[in-house]
Order: structure tokens, then C-alpha cells, then sequence
């Protein structure tokens, strides 16, 4: 990882651009790919409620935070950087397919140090995934 990051979790909300489709699952039985060496974050399936807390993210970078869900409802992610809210959306969660959303935060929206993402399911059983990426 880049100098300072470090793996771990976090999800949703974000001032930016939110994109919002439906695709289908990216494996078998997964939702969102690896998000390879410009990952911060990548929870690759849960199911209900949940959410992520990381140290690693770099203010000088953009942020992007990609949410996937599938099951029928929906989930509202938001994401918090140094106790301030950066993100906000919601994900629509098609039942047999996934629903994708995805926001991109300028540099410095997310501060360096740690950050928090919450994911708010409308049902318990709406399956989602996320990643956090700080692309170079």
C-alpha cells in the first residue's frame, strides 16, 4: 500500500458525484471485484446493518466510495472523515441483481488519518458490499 495506508474497512456518503445502476453480481456470489492497489477499504459481502473504520486515507488524494447491494429495499451509506460527515446516498437493492452507487469526493473532502462508513439496510436480508479507493 502507499506510503501511510493501511487496510481496513469503511462505506457510503459523500459530497460529490453519487452514480446509481443496476448490473449483475460481479463473480459468483459477489458483488463488488477487489479493488486492487488503490483500495483503502473493500468489504466484499454483508448482510443487514453494518459498516467500516480505517486509518489510512490521504487527504491530497480524491476519494471514491462504491456500494453495491442486491435482495429487494435498499441501504443508505454515509461516510464520516475526523468526526464530519463527507457522504451521503442511498442504493436502490434490486432482488436478483445488484444495484450499484458510487460517489467521488475531491481531494481533501476526506482528511488523512481515519475515517467511518455506515451502511442502514432496509431489511436485514439486503446483501451489500463496498470498497473506498483513493485513486493516484
Amino acid at each position: 500500500m502507499r506510503g501511510g495506508k493501511t487496510a481496513a474497512a469503511v462505506v457510503l456518503t459523500a459530497l460529490g458525484t453519487v452514480a446509481g445502476v443496476a448490473t449483475p453480481a460481479v463473480a459468483a456470489g459477489g458483488l463488488l471485484p477487489h479493488p486492487g492497489p488503490d483500495g483503502l477499504v473493500w468489504v466484499d459481502e454483508a448482510t443487514g446493518d453494518g459498516g467500516v473504520a480505517s486509518g489510512g486515507a490521504w487527504e491530497g488524494l480524491p476519494t471514491v466510495l462504491t456500494v453495491a447491494c442486491e435482495g429487494g429495499g435498499s441501504v443508505a451509506a454515509t461516510m464520516e472523515s475526523q468526526g464530519d460527515r463527507v457522504a451521503a446516498f442511498l442504493v436502490d437493492c434490486p432482488a436478483g441483481a445488484a444495484g450499484v452507487g458510487s460517489v467521488t469526493m475531491e481531494a481533501g473532502a476526506v482528511r488523512s488519518g481515519s475515517f467511518t462508513i455506515g451502511v442502514d439496510a432496509s431489511d436485514e436480508g439486503i446483501r451489500w458490499a463496498l470498497t473506498v479507493t483513493q485513486p493516484e
